[in-house]
């Protein structure tokens, strides 16, 4: 028995097969897909994705292309009848490379080395032309070269010759002393990215504050667990940083958790554009001036007056001021981490429980998804 098939009723049937259309959608043409294929919000996302580009080789460039000193802290030990004299003609140097300023002996000098109040020493010898400029190159080495070499042209003007004395370099396995910054660096990239992919996951603004809690608490573990990482890694993995464990692994916590909770605010104000905006913040403007590469006596006005207040120099100066300077002047960024990680909390609860009063997306949608299932539905 055979069975004949018909020929379709509908032309147009036919004319879908015949053009190969029948198999998927028919074409809308290519300005309809290229609308589809990218958005007016696509396109501007891009465009930020650029500007952020740019933003990066603007600051690392404008910061590290031509590192001057300025007002290095130096400390002048000298007879009495020259101490003056020497702090004046430091002090009016072109350019003002230095803040020269007289102390009574030598042990008042490495004091205030080892409290973070100079970067360097410089020892007049009254019986002779050999002077000794003591530096501590854990706290920057860039740093106590620019002071050798400022302290050797204006000897040399007098001279005068100097020897130098790194009382303080960097451990063995911390090679130029940058350790203190990629340490730095990693717990703040671990805490803005693990932010940024839950609220990438689960919707960057909270259905509710009890949500944005639970969000909060996960970081907080993540944190602690991050700082514990980085601590083991950067002291009985590598013995970078080696004899205060339970120092950095504090510090690592709070910086983590610092960045994370700055994340999540910045989110829950601004969506997704909140992970651009902590970029800028913690990368293209915070790792240039967190004195890692060059402290910030050698960097330029702007990142000079911002790098104490980002928390990856923050972050920096307390890991580095831990493990070479005996804990002296950690107040200051402690206090700069604490103020992001308090905010970061803050700023959260108080956006979502605002976002929630006013009917907004839930937790388990971004924007992007609601405007492509509204797009659907429509």
């Amino acid at each position: 028995m055979s069975t004949e098939l018909s020929e379709p009723s509908d032309p147009s049937i036919s004319t879908a097969t015949a053009t190969g259309t029948a198999t998927g959608a028919p074409s809308r043409g290519f300005t309809a897909e290229l609308r589809d294929a990218l958005s007016a919000r696509g396109l501007l996302l891009v465009v930020g994705g650029l500007v952020l580009q740019l933003a990066f080789i603007l600051s690392y460039i404008g910061a590290f292309h031509a590192p001057t000193p300025h007002r290095i802290p130096l400390a002048v030990v000298a007879p009495e009848q020259v101490s003056a004299g020497t702090v004046d003609r430091l002090n009016a140097l072109g350019g003002d490379p230095l803040a020269a300023r007289a102390v009574r002996d030598e042990a008042a000098g490495r004091a205030l080395i080892h409290d973070r109040t100079v970067d360097a020493v410089l020892l007049v010898n009254p019986k002779g032309t050999e002077d000794t400029l003591l530096v501590a190159s854990a706290g920057g080495p860039a740093v106590s070269s620019a002071a050798t070499q400022i302290i050797e042209r204006a000897d040399a003007a007098q001279n005068r010759t100097v020897t130098t004395d790194d009382i303080l370099p960097p451990a063995a396995g911390d090679g130029r002393g940058l350790s203190s910054f990629y340490l730095a660096i990693g717990w703040i990239v671990g805490g803005y990215l693990a932010a940024a992919i839950l609220g990438v996951a689960a919707g960057s603004r909270p259905a509710n504050p009890h949500r944005t809690v639970i969000r909060l608490g996960v970081l907080a573990v993540y944190a602690v667990v991050s700082g514990l990482g980085g601590a083991l890694i950067a002291g009985p993995v590598l013995g970078a940083l080696s004899g205060h464990f339970a120092e950095l692994w504090a510090i690592g916590a709070l910086t983590v958790f610092a960045a994370a909770a700055t994340t999540v605010a910045l989110q829950i104000l601004l969506g997704v554009l909140g992970i651009g905006v902590t970029i800028l913040v913690f990368v293209v403007l915070g790792n240039p001036s967190a004195g890692g590469a060059f402290p910030s006596s050698l960097l330029p006005p702007f990142w000079r007056a911002i790098g104490d207040w980002i928390p990856t120099g923050a972050g920096t100066t307390a890991v580095r001021n831990t493990v070479y300077f005996g804990g002296n002047a950690l107040a200051g960024p402690l206090w700069v981490l604490a103020l992001y990680a308090a905010a970061g909390t803050g700023v959260a609860l108080f956006a979502s429980a605002r976002h929630r009063r006013g009917g907004t997306t839930p937790v388990t949608e971004t924007g992007t998804d609601v405007r492509e299932r509204q797009s659907v539905e429509r």
